[in-house]
Formats: C-alpha cells, structure tokens, sequence
C-alpha cells in the first residue's frame, strides 16, 4: 500500500514537471515566432540587416537568412 502511494506521488510530480515544461516551450516557441515576424517586417520597409539583428537580438547570419527566405518567396 505504501509503495502505491509513493508510486503516485511520483506519478504527480512527473506530471506537473512535464506541464511546466510544455508550458516553458510553448512560450519559447511563441517568442521566437514574434521575432521572427517582426524581423521580416523591419525587412519589409528597408531597415538595415544590422538594425535588424540589433534590435530583434537575431544574429545577423540568421536576419540575412531571413531575407533569403523573403527574396524567394
């Protein structure tokens, strides 16, 4: 009976260890897509690739990157 209890309790903990997890990634992922979207903006009306990397903290191979993607669209 004891060991069930324990087994559950570690069942429970697993669980909400693997929630806040999730949670951390989707946020993670959510920021990157703003990021990423606003990077594409900035490039969008002409601002600098360097501007760009400053201000979304992308670095500037990722930014040019970027802008690879937008011309062969």
């Amino acid at each position: 009976m004891r060991e069930s209890v324990i087994y559950q309790a570690i069942l429970q903990e697993g669980r909400a260890e693997g929630r806040a997890e999730g949670r951390a990634k989707g946020r993670a992922e959510g920021k990157a897509e703003i990021t990423r979207k606003v990077a594409v903006n900035l490039l969008r009306i002409g601002m600098s690739l360097k501007q760009i990397a400053q201000v979304t903290e992308l670095s500037l191979e990722q930014v040019q990157a970027l802008q690879r993607e937008i011309e062969s669209l």
